[in-house]
């Protein structure tokens, strides 16, 4: 069995590391009076029917005895207000050096006891989808956003018997089964975004005054991550496919953050009609011994912003999040898509909108393709040093989505680092930095940069990013040095010229290796990077100044 949810009676002491306030605090209300289990789903789908502001469309769900769901069963949608977006501004983290835990401690209890009068629904999940890495999830939420509960089921593997059974064959960790108390109703003066707690070391999580779904969906994933990063895993907030060529595989990941082109490299079929798996679009665990790789979800949380009601993927719809609904010619309720009603509209798809889906891939990871939206850069470079390889995965530079809730005055169209495309790392990033250098330095896994935005002033368009990975993939890549330097090649691209004899070209392309260069420096204590990583970023800016 793989995380631990029950104890031996002699280990429940103050020296069973596994114990602590904060879990000891959130674990107890799952066991009050007032929480009612669900672990069917056509229970949870009847009680998510049911919940007040929930609307029933008329549109059938497909595949419903695979999911389990009633053969009747339809698209639900279910719709916040103003906050339609995670709202990172929320999260505290109990390691963090800044963090007065014991203060957050009192505001839990606190929290949970305020909620003692409400209905709770909880229900426990499968993260993790084959017995290289699965652990255990259980979620609390008061009975009004059953919606919640039934997508969170829907999103995460529900318990049967085949899962149950790869479960307990599943390799076990000394690891506690994640806790996540969530309470969308709470309110407090000192805390206007909401709460969002993790104690990552315990597994634990409480997520107060924040009703976005993706708040429960990321607050797990943040969790598991954390666990698969303890336990010889890299945590991977990105899509990876594979390709099955003539004489060999080839594995892909493709790492950006939402809105970045991730989903829409993921599942680009082939242009040459070649054979291709896809692991999952979003979420993984890459084993660091031989690099293979498990999702940890079996469906997709898609934004539906480029999405009508002709295209085949809305067949695959389960539940629906902040999109309209009107009637159609035929009198029928259906959602209303394209963000005509707010940005960072969503669908739980399920995982049949992939015909070629596979929830674990054997064989090693060949490449990594960091997303990045920096106008400085060509639409592809190849690195070849491992250090400089994980260096700009460290400084992974894009723009934020509207899949965040943007607090404080931030300009979501400027340029921001986020390392390794992941806002929900608890841990300190220099241990990422170094799981991934080892990708790139001991199992040979190649590295590339691909511009999804602007390259100066002209569009890099998916066809030109979706034909340069074919040509990688089928070795038809020309790459030559990028400013003369051999550790940075481009690839020519008609129309995407790379001129380092235009003094303005070369002072931008300096000026954002500096930006990366001040990101690295400005890390300290909890996130502090090896001195190589700089020193690298240094040593490029000196021969290209």
């Amino acid at each position: 069995m793989a995380t631990i949810g029950n104890l031996a009676n002699a280990s429940i002491t103050e020296k069973n590391q596994l114990l602590n306030s904060v879990k000891t605090t959130v674990e107890t209300a799952f066991y009050g009076n007032n929480v009612q289990e669900v672990l069917d789903l056509q229970d949870a789908y009847d009680r998510a029917n049911q919940a007040p502001g929930t609307i029933v469309t008329d549109m059938g769900v497909k595949h419903t005895q695979d999911l389990g769901l009633p053969d009747d069963a339809k698209v639900l949608v279910y719709n916040n207000g103003k906050i339609v977006g995670r709202t990172a501004a929320a999260r505290v983290i109990a390691e963090y050096p800044e963090t007065d835990t014991k203060q957050y401690e009192g505001i839990i209890r606190e929290a949970i006891f305020d909620g003692r009068a409400e209905k709770f629904l909880k229900t426990e999940v499968y993260v993790g989808l084959d017995a290289d890495f699965m652990m255990k999830s259980h979620l609390m939420i008061p009975e009004e956003y059953a919606n919640s509960l039934y997508s969170y089921m829907l999103n995460f593997q529900v318990k049967d018997a085949i899962h149950d059974a790869m479960y307990q064959a599943s390799n076990k960790f000394d690891e506690n089964d994640i806790y996540i108390y969530a309470d969308p109703n709470w309110q407090h003066p000192d805390f206007p975004n909401g709460l969002a707690f993790f104690d990552q070391a315990h597994n634990v999580a409480i997520i107060l005054g924040l009703s976005y779904f993706g708040e429960l969906k990321k607050g797990t994933l943040t969790l598991a991550w954390a666990t698969a990063h303890r336990n010889r895993f890299v945590s991977a907030h990105g899509g990876m496919k594979q390709y099955q060529l003539a004489d060999k595989t080839y594995t892909m990941a493709a790492f950006g953050l939402s809105g970045s082109g991730k989903s829409t490299i993921t599942f680009a079929p082939s242009k040459r009609d070649e054979q291709i798996e896809i692991l999952h679009d979003d979420a993984f665990v890459i084993n660091k011994t031989d690099a293979s790789a498990t999702a940890l979800e079996p469906s997709y949380f898609d934004k539906t912003q480029d999405y009508d009601l002709t295209k085949s993927s809305v067949d695959y719809f389960l539940t629906c999040q902040n999109v309209g609904v009107t009637l159609n010619e035929s009198g029928e309720k259906v959602p209303v898509l394209r963000d005509i009603r707010n940005s960072n509209g969503r669908a739980v798809k399920s995982r049949f909108m992939t015909k070629n889906r596979t929830d674990h891939l054997a064989s090693a990871l060949d490449a990594v393709y960091w997303i990045m939206k920096d106008d400085s850069l060509p639409p592809v470079l190849k690195i070849t040093d491992p250090v400089i390889a994980a260096a700009f995965g460290v400084t992974l530079a894009t723009k934020r989505s509207s899949a965040e809730n943007i607090v404080n005055g931030v300009d979501k169209n400027k340029l921001v680092i986020e390392p390794f495309a992941n806002p929900f790392r608890v841990y300190p990033l220099g241990e990422d930095y170094q799981d991934f250098r080892t990708l790139f330095e001991e199992l040979g896994t190649a590295c590339y940069v691909i511009n999804t935005g602007y390259f100066g002033n002209k569009k890099v368009t998916p066809d030109v990013t979706l034909d340069s990975i074919d040509d990688i993939i089928h070795h038809e890549a020309k790459f030559i040095p990028y400013g003369g330097l051999d550790e940075l090649l481009y690839l020519e691209i008609p129309g995407y010229e790379v001129d380092f004899s235009d003094t303005h070209y070369r002072e931008k392309v300096v000026e954002r290796l500096q930006t990366r260069l001040n990101f690295m420096e400005a890390q300290t204590e909890y996130n502090i990077l090896p001195g190589e990583a700089k020193a690298t970023m240094a040593q490029l800016i000196d021969k290209l100044a």
